[in-house]
Parts: structure tokens; C-alpha cells; sequence
């Protein structure tokens, strides 16, 4: 948490300097309306994690009391297994978050603005802190200390900070390994080729590996397949639990019901859903 608050000043300098260089460069760049909304999300979270961390750190000690191996806290040569084993789990955290219509609730919110800069990865969940942390349980188990558990996941996000860009454009053979601008630009859009595609967050391999993985073609139109007109911090905040409560209130069926919560979002009971991969199906046609 400290390295992320640290961090503070880094952000409004870049986003300040990015604001002036989308004016220059003649790129959308910000919104007031939309970029507030970002900042307030972000303040958000801060806040959760604030309450959550102590929990989940807490679980992470008594998992790393049954550890399988005893790795030496701090060596160089740990670190550079925890960071990609750090990302593979990220990698499953972040493509649940599309694929699974509970953990979509609390990461829809990320995708929900229409614009893509700086402040867009400021843009984070209010809720996912409450459960996310389950995603990385087999580290402690592994024999990586809590401590460098957080700390490896507050590199992660602070490197996926700079991908949030439209004013670097592609980086040749770097991308053949590590995840950038146009990757996760990609992974911004709402074109149906886009969607559900490059959910890195250091590492694109993990894309490559298990075939989520888009290259950038055409310029990405952001957003979601249907677009959220708010920037009301808790609406952009809890829309979609509200519409999992209110389908799983009409379903006619247990099936509906779970379906509704834990199938991918889109999916309707009548057969009618329209999700990610049935929207991608069609396009390719």
C-alpha cells in the first residue's frame, strides 16, 4: 500500500504531461466528466484495500505456515520466480473477470469508460478487493513470503499504469514478451474481435500460451458492448450487481440462477444471450 501511495505524485505528474501531449498530438484524450470519474474510482479502492489487505494478508500468513518449499525471503533469485508466478495468477484473476458474470461485476467498471488514457487505470474496482485475493492463495503455499507477495502485486499494477495509453504505439520485438499500450488497447475495445482478448499484466505470454491473445489491427472503440451513461462513481461502482440481483430475482430456474451469477455475462436463460464469444463467432463469419 505504501508503494502505492508513493506512487501518488507519479500519476498526476504523467497524467498532466499526457493531457498536454493529446492537445499537441491531436488524440481525444480527457474528459473532465470522465477523468473525475476515473480519479473517484481509484480513491475508491485505495480505500477498500485499505480495509481488506490486513484480511487477506492475514490468510496468506497461516497458508505460508503449511508452505511446500522454503524459498529464502528476499534473494534475487526468488524474485525472479515470483513475478511471473505472480502474473500467471494474475493472469487467471483478470480472465475470470471477463469469462465469469460475478467477478465481470466487479471488474466491469474498468471498461466502462469510453476513453483510454492515464487516468483510465485509475478506473478500479470498489468490490473486487473483497474476493480477488483467493487468485493468489497457492503463492504462500508455494513458500513465497506474504510480503513479497504484495509487494510483487503493487509492481504489477503499477507497471500496468503506463499501458493505459494512446501515445505510444507499438514496440516491435518487446512485445513479443511483455504486455504494452497497443496489447491492452486491445483488450480496451468493445469490437468484437477485441473482446475478451490480452488479459496480461506484465507478461502477454499467458495470452499466447492459452489463446486469448489479439494483435492490435484496427483502432479500438472503447468501452462495453453497451455502454454505461454515467459517471456517477457508485453507479459506474455497482450497475452490473444490481442487474445480476434483478435477473437472478426473475429466473425461472435454479439453472437460470446460477446462470445469471457464474455463467459468462451475456448469457441468458432463454437461449437469446449474447456474449463475448458469440459476438466474435459472428464477426468472424
Amino acid at each position: 500500500m505504501s508503494i502505492l501511495l508513493w506512487a501518488i505524485p507519479f500519476f498526476i505528474i504523467t497524467m498532466l504531461l499526457e493531457w498536454r501531449l493529446t492537445k499537441a498530438h491531436n488524440v481525444k484524450g480527457y474528459g473532465g466528466r470522465d477523468s473525475a470519474a476515473n480519479i473517484s474510482m481509484g480513491l475508491g479502492n485505495l480505500a477498500v484495500m485499505f480495509g481488506t489487505k490486513a484480511v487477506s494478508f492475514a490468510i496468506f500468513m497461516a497458508l505460508y505456515q503449511s508452505r511446500l518449499f522454503d524459498l529464502p525471503t528476499g534473494a534475487w533469485w526468488v524474485w525472479l520466480l515470483l513475478i511471473p508466478t505472480e502474473d500467471f495468477c494474475y493472469y487467471w484473476f483478470h480472465r475470470a473477470g471477463h469469462e465469469i458474470r460475478f467477478f465481470w461485476a466487479a471488474h466491469v467498471n474498468h471498461h466502462s469508460s469510453r476513453s483510454y488514457n492515464l487516468s483510465t487505470a485509475l478506473r478500479q474496482s470498489w468490490t473486487a478487493p473483497l474476493f480477488s485475493w483467493m487468485f493468489w492463495l497457492p503463492l504462500p503455499l508455494l513458500g513465497f513470503h506474504p510480503v513479497m507477495i504484495v509487494v510483487a502485486q503493487s509492481i504489477s499494477l503499477l507497471y500496468q499504469y503506463w499501458i493505459h495509453t494512446e501515445l505510444i504505439n507499438r514496440l516491435g520485438p518487446f512485445e513479443w514478451l511483455f504486455n504494452t499500450p497497443s496489447h491492452h488497447r486491445v483488450h480496451h475495445g468493445r469490437n468484437p474481435e477485441y473482446l475478451d482478448r490480452n488479459h496480461a499484466g506484465i507478461f502477454i505470454i499467458w495470452d499466447r500460451l492459452f489463446g486469448t491473445f489479439e494483435a492490435e489491427k484496427e483502432t479500438p472503440d472503447y468501452g462495453l458492448t453497451t455502454n454505461l451513461d454515467s459517471y456517477n462513481p457508485v453507479i459506474i461502482a455497482f450497475h452490473e450487481w444490481q442487474a445480476i440481483a434483478q435477473d437472478v430475482r426473475e429466473a425461472q430456474t435454479w439453472r437460470g440462477r446460477l446462470g445469471y451469477m457464474f455463467g459468462p455475462p451475456g448469457w441468458r436463460e432463454d437461449g437469446s444471450g449474447r456474449t463475448s464469444k458469440v459476438l466474435r463467432d459472428e464477426a468472424l463469419v
